[in-house]
């Protein structure tokens, strides 16, 4: 997860996207202010989204969410340039991706960023294994090679067994799990996934997000995850961006957008959300002034990146105060039943970390 300070690994600044037959004479009424519709109207051309500005950090699951039309898409599509952005820069580790000519380009492509697609996109001729080997045999990598990785993969999403069989055997989130190990097989720095999830049933789909939490914890990839869905954006992201008719409304993690609505069209969103399920424990502790300030020695224990919505029983059940210790196992907190209830009432993190 990107930290205050970290240089990011993704850099977008600028990114402006117009579709139609002159592109570049609608960029003058993009910067007076005048809307999508207003121009669609006038000149024929599809705003997909302008000035566009994030930076995504290493290893850092950046979430990408919107209605349908708000650009999500687009600019995932702008990162890797299978879309040419009409305006903007993006970097890669402050390589400037819209410079690189084609061969380069590919070899960006191979080497550095994959993609998970919505509808799969394997080769429905080829075996599980096959697919999964697919970027290596691109890459040039010895075909015994390529087997024994391919397999490894194979087997680290659950698909043991499957090896030969071809994608019209299995079911829908078999068929991503294979997806998913094929744009790792190659050992990217960047996974770029476009509603990747969202042509799976709700249970297929929540085991899919389990798994992806799963392997970002071995992990630590940069992945920018396109989504519609507010919960599997709130679940996923360490930070999420939200659009609106190709502009950015908001950036900021799953708390900040659930406490701090940045306006009316993200509050609209965020108005149903059980703040529990956001809330880690680190956000409504009381932070202590000394390390064992007011904690009795056999007090229960909770981790501070625990989700609040897990440590309810156990804070409810407790005689008194709770000690909240970091991944080190320190004493950074504590929590009680009140003091939660406070915190969810109020609606706002106590705490900022």
């Amino acid at each position: 997860m990107k930290s205050e300070g970290d240089q990011a690994h993704i850099e977008i600044a600028g990114l402006s996207k117009v579709f139609g037959r002159d592109p570049a004479s609608v960029m003058p009424l993009l910067r007076e202010g005048v809307s999508k519709d207003d121009i669609l109207a006038r000149t024929g051309h599809t705003v997909g989204l302008h000035d566009i500005d994030i930076d995504v950090g290493r290893g850092e699951t950046f979430v990408v969410m919107g209605l349908s039309g708000s650009g999500k898409s687009t600019l995932v599509r702008c990162i890797n340039r299978l879309i040419d952005p009409t305006a903007g820069e993006v970097r890669l580790d402050g390589t400037d991706l819209l410079a690189l000519r084609p061969r380069a380009l590919r070899d960006m492509r191979r080497h550095k960023m994959s993609m998970v697609f919505q509808r799969f996109g394997l080769l429905p001729h080829r075996t599980v294994i096959a697919n999964v080997a697919f970027g290596l045999r691109v890459q040039g990598v010895p075909k015994a090679e390529r087997l024994e990785r391919a397999g490894a993969w194979v087997d680290r999403v659950g698909l043991s067994g499957y090896e030969n069989a071809l994608p019209r055997e299995l079911s829908g989130g078999m068929q991503q799990r294979v997806g998913l190990a094929r744009a790792l097989c190659t050992d990217p720095e960047v996974l770029l996934m476009d509603e990747a999830f969202s042509a799976l049933d709700p249970l297929i789909r929540r085991e899919m997000q389990a798994e992806l939490l799963r392997l970002q914890e071995e992990l630590s990839k940069t992945i920018v995850f396109i989504t519609h869905d507010l919960d599997e954006a709130l679940r996923l992201g360490d930070r999420v961006a939200i659009l609106k008719d190709g502009v950015l409304v908001q950036v900021g993690a799953p708390f900040e957008i659930v406490t701090r609505p940045a306006d009316d069209y993200v509050r609209s969103f965020v108005e149903d959300v059980d703040r529990s399920r956001v809330l880690k424990v680190r956000h409504v502790m009381r932070p202590l002034e000394r390390a064992e300030d007011g904690l009795p020695p056999d007090a229960p224990t909770l981790l501070a990146s625990t989700a609040l919505q897990e440590a309810l029983a156990q804070v409810a059940g407790a005689a008194g105060w709770v000690r909240v210790v970091d991944g080190d196992g320190r004493t950074v907190g504590r929590l009680d039943a009140r003091s939660t209830l406070d915190a969810l009432a109020r609606g706002e993190p106590r705490t900022k970390a």
